[in-house]
């Protein structure tokens, strides 16, 4: 078009030059790359407004559910029909019951059949399938959500900490509570005590899911968090079960106190719980099967008596009922040492801690190395073919721009050649050659985004792989760092490796291209002048210069930045990984304000590096325009001289000014090139540690057999991070192969932490921990731990199918094998009565099973593993009566024969257990087995005894109320009210002696 109206004089040739030339190329240039950035906005918006956009069903109705001016607390299931959104099989079919207000209700029944569905449905957090749950007299469904449930108080049986404070997980009951009501309500709890104890107290960081508490501590904190709420309706599943003797007497007491004058739904499997409540109801199967009152049920000799005679039976085993967990109340049975205050400050419950002493301050504040040169190329030494064939596509890519250049040039001389013939011969010849050069590009483009793509995705997935592989290689203390929470390892992950490939691969393709371009400038125009091209080159400096100081303004003000979105990211992850918890505290908006909060950040960071950028953005093109008017001026001048002609010196001058405006469109490449850059740090920090318990250690003696003795000689233990809290002191223990030891202790005195030193999850500061006579450093670890066997209190189920999690125990099982484990565990019919049976999926951390299941699972992947020693922290703890029994037998026999450590309160455990130990102090200081400890003077663990045989009386004295009441008329006959009562209670021998004494006396 230009060319055909200079030949009709109707426009000058340079005029249109210039309106073609800048108009397109600058235009579109500089458009170019914001329409590719739209592009991807578009699309990765795209997931983010369909889910801010989806209201969800309990939500849909805000505007016109109400707020109760007053609520009294009654509850009302009214034909309830329920099933759980992922899984088909009815959970309540017309299930009906009422709960009157002021009054305490209590739901018993197997593991699996619904009893904390019912807490789930109260709160909203699933909505019937048809039928309605009142709330004195309105549908749950026509109440606003948040108002109902800041009405309620939840205790779970796994209760979620957030990573705070413990004052601030405490706050979430009631945000607005100061610091005196914590204290009571942490005091109502029992936690004020062992709180205070902690160097920091109130202030103490609980850490990721509350990893530096204990079992009881974090159960007692969640406790002290309801209390807080002081609410109308009180939800307890299993509030107590994580709780030793007396602090669960004191809690109890506690619960007792509030559950006064509110309504209260009591889930527990520990059924002396519940014996005081004013309604017990039975599920089973989804329906409930009885309601009434303790002494009710028990005069009906069904289901509940049935329970509650094996419960009996169990602890009918010994005078004494169980055994418990910890001994935090001894100091109330027997006299105080003078050191005991003072040592608390030094004992610290924690299942998980550093193994070797770090220095957090040092690891939170140096970023990590930039890695060399030669440890990029080594990274990306597999994908070398596709380097190459990625890297002819740059170049051919790279000499397209000069040449682009000469062209342009060359049409832009002929327009000055004054004939018009000419004009159109060489305008028509160059367009001819740039269409073809266009289709060739296609050909180019493709050979090096391909392959450049090809080799970058490669890449991302091998640094997954191995920043995954290295992360499962480092000991459990380096989980405890700030740096390294779940969040900020995901984050890593799912964008270092991404970011790696933006500096390593795209970096490369850059580079290749850059140089074959400079490469094919520099001989043009030094052929062509190499006058101009001298001067124009001497400006580079400049540019060069602007560019690198614009990039070192976004390094050095960028470094944080990822490490501030991973803090965001964590919060994010804690949240949705408890959100029942976060919804059951209302805490949505406080959680959003946190999120919030730890975007502020990186967004001020960003506002800081844009203006940064733009300001190095815009001092970079003041040196470029000032090399061009430099580069101009001396044309003219050469051009006056005659010592270089028009032609020459233009098209000189041109190439080397739009090779620096192909540079330049490459520096919009510089903020991924930068963030790569500290990706790739962030990367290799994680793949060159060196873990300080290597599992694979080639110096270390592979494990092929155990005979199971364990000793810890002389071991002292304390976690680096705090090096002021001793664990352990001198601790001497040893256990002899194929013998069992019972483990009992004050909470926080260290009990799981044997069990973690058995697994060599740290190294002890000093001493040693030996199996077989062997230091178990000198071990290989991967083969050591495939002979040992663990359950845990809070069993840890994996995103997939059962089949699948059981078979963690032992990969190469078969399906018999896995199903025999699974009936040894008291699994196997639970999971048969499943629609997809064992290939039912558990969810994420196994929230499709309930905690009983979950539990039976962990046991049955244990027991495939059929381990030479055994390690149970609470193995039972979360199943039922009925389940706890079958399953305990089963463990027993698996015991046979194997050295096992166990931590347990129940009686039926430890009383069997070959040898006790009583820790204290972070010492041994009582061994012996269940008589010898229970005969000798003094001995702590004969007050513990004590202790519970007070709770198996209180127990057994409601039987023999009964029996009272109901033999009062009939005593001329008492050996037939003794049969009325076997026939009934069905309760183990030696309590039907007890009872027929108290009768006879009569």
């Amino acid at each position: 078009m230009g060319t055909q109206m200079g030949a009709k004089h109707s426009l000058q040739l340079s005029t249109s030059y210039s309106v073609d030339y800048f108009l397109s190329c600058s235009a579109l240039g500089q458009a170019a790359p914001n329409l590719a950035a739209i592009a991807k906005g578009r699309a990765a918006a795209a997931n983010i407004v369909n889910m801010i956009e989806t209201n969800s069903t309990a939500s849909k109705r805000l505007d016109n559910e109400i707020m109760l001016p007053k609520v009294a607390g009654q509850l009302e299931f009214c034909e309830v029909c329920f099933a759980y959104p992922s899984r088909p099989s009815m959970v309540f079919e017309n299930l009906s019951f009422s709960i009157y207000a002021g009054k305490t209700f209590a739901v018993v029944g197997p593991s699996g059949s619904g009893k904390s569905t019912i807490i789930s449905m109260v709160q909203r957090f699933y909505e019937p399938t048809s039928g309605k749950i009142l709330l004195d007299g309105h549908d749950l469904k026509t109440l606003r959500l948040k108002w109902l449930r800041a009405q309620m108080g939840l205790v779970s049986q796994e209760p979620a900490l957030f990573a705070t404070t413990i004052a601030g997980n405490i706050l979430y009951g009631k945000e607005d509570a100061d610091m005196d009501q914590v204290m009571e309500a942490a005091k109502a709890a029992n936690a004020h005590s062992f709180v205070q104890g902690l160097p920091d107290g109130y202030q103490t960081q609980v850490g990721e899911g509350g990893t530096q508490l204990s079992g009881g501590q974090k159960q007692r904190i969640a406790i002290a968090r309801a209390v807080l709420r002081n609410p109308k309706i009180l939800l307890l599943d299993e509030a107590t079960s994580a709780l030793d003797a007396e602090s669960e007497l004191i809690v109890q007491k506690a619960l007792d106190k509030i559950m006064l004058n509110r309504t209260t739904i009591v889930v527990a499997h520990r059924l002396s719980t519940v014996r005081d409540v004013n309604k017990i109801i039975v599920l089973k199967n989804g329906q409930v099967v009885e309601s009434g009152t303790h002494l009710e049920l028990i005069s009906q000799g069904g289901e509940y008596a049935t329970l509650v005679s094996l419960q009996v039976s169990e602890h009918g085993k010994s005078p004494s009922a169980k055994v418990c967990q910890d001994t935090s109340g001894i100091s109330k049975s027997f006299p105080e040492s003078p050191n005991s205050q003072n040592h608390q400050q030094e004992v610290k419950s924690i299942t998980k801690g550093e193994l070797q002493p770090y220095d957090q301050n040092m690891a939170s504040s140096s970023s990590p190395p930039i890695p060399s040169l030669w440890q990029l190329v080594k990274l990306n030494a597999p994908e070398w073919p596709f380097a190459v064939l990625g890297s002819v596509g740059a170049i051919l890519a790279g000499m397209e721009a000069p040449l682009f250049a000469l062209g342009i040039t060359h049409v832009l001389t002929a327009f000055y050649s004054g004939k018009d013939f000419q004009i159109k011969r060489e305008v028509d010849h160059i367009s001819l050659i740039f269409v073809g050069a266009a289709i060739l590009t296609i050909f180019i483009y493709l050979l090096q985004h391909y392959f450049y793509t090809l080799m970058g995705e490669r890449l991302t997935t091998r640094i997954r792989l191995l920043m995954f592989s290295a992360i499962l290689s480092n000991e459990i203390g380096w989980f405890d760092l700030d740096e390294n929470s779940t969040g900020s390892l995901t984050s890593k992950l799912a964008a270092d490796a991404t970011l790696v490939r933006s500096a390593l691969a795209d970096r490369l393709s850059t580079i290749v291209q850059n140089v074959a371009l400079t490469v094919t400038a520099f001989v043009i125009a030094f052929t062509l002048s190499w006058r101009i091209a001298s001067v124009v080159i001497a400006s580079f400096p400049l540019l060069i210069g602007a560019s690198i100081t614009e990039q070192l303004f976004l390094k050095g003000f960028g470094g944080d930045y990822t490490r501030a979105y991973a803090r965001a990211t964590a919060v994010a992850r804690e949240a949705i990984a408890n959100i029942r918890t976060v919804a059951a505290f209302g805490a949505e908006d406080r959680i959003s304000l946190q999120f919030a909060s730890e975007l502020d950040q990186p967004n001020k960071q960003a506002l800081l590096r844009g203006h940064i950028s733009g300001f190095g953005y815009g001092v970079s093109q003041l040196f470029a325009f000032c090399s061009y008017a430099l580069g101009l001026w001396y044309a003219s001048v050469l051009i006056k001289h005659k010592d270089s002609n028009f032609g020459d010196i233009i098209k000189s001058f041109m190439v080397l000014i739009i090779t620096a405006f192909s540079v330049a469109e490459t520096l919009a490449l510089t903020p991924d090139i930068v963030k790569g850059s500290q990706a790739l740090g962030s990367v290799f920090s994680i793949l060159q540690r060196k873990t300080a318990i290597n599992r694979d250690n080639p110096t270390s003696s592979v494990v092929t057999d155990i005979q199971g003795d364990i000793e810890f000689r002389n071991v002292s233990f304390r976690y680096p991070a705090r090096p002021d809290i001793t664990i352990f002191k001198d601790l001497n223990l040893k256990i002899s192969a194929g013998k069992s030891l019972a483990i009992v202790g004050q909470s926080g005195s260290g009990k799981s932490t044997v069990i973690s030193l058995v697994m060599r999850f740290y190294d002890p500061t000093s001493g040693a921990v030996m199996i077989d006579g062997f230091d178990i450093k000198g071990l290989n670890l991967r083969s050591l731990r495939m002979k040992i066997g663990l359950v845990q209190q809070e069993p840890a189920l994996f995103s997939t199918t059962i089949y699948e999690n059981i078979r963690y125990g032992n990969e190469e099982a078969s399906e018999i094998e896995i199903m025999k484990a699974a009936r040894a565990a008291n699994a196997h019919g639970f999971i048969s009565r499943m629609p997809e049976g064992y290939q039912t999926q558990v969810g994420d951390r196994g929230v499709q099973l309930s905690g009983g299941q979950k539990q039976r699972v962990a046991i049955a992947r244990a027991i495939l593993k059929d381990p030479s020693i055994l390690l149970l922290d609470e193995a039972t703890s979360a199943l039922d009566t009925a389940s706890e029994k079958l399953v305990q037998e089963a463990l027993d026999t698996l015991m046979e024969g194997r050295t096992t450590i166990l931590i347990a309160h129940r009686l039926s455990t430890i009383h069997n257990a070959d040898s006790i130990a009583v820790l204290q102090h972070g010492k041994v200081v009582e061994t012996g087995d269940h008589q010898q400890l229970i005969t000798r003077p003094g001995s702590i663990y004969k007050q513990l005894v004590s202790l519970q045989r007070k709770k198996v009386k209180f127990l057994i004295d409601h039987f023999v109320q009964y029996g009272e009441s109901y033999t009062k008329d009939l005593k001329p006959n008492m050996m037939l009210c003794c049969r009325l009562l076997r026939t009934s209670i069905k309760i183990a021998s030696d309590i039907y002696i007890y009872i027929e004494k108290r009768i006879y006396i009569l």
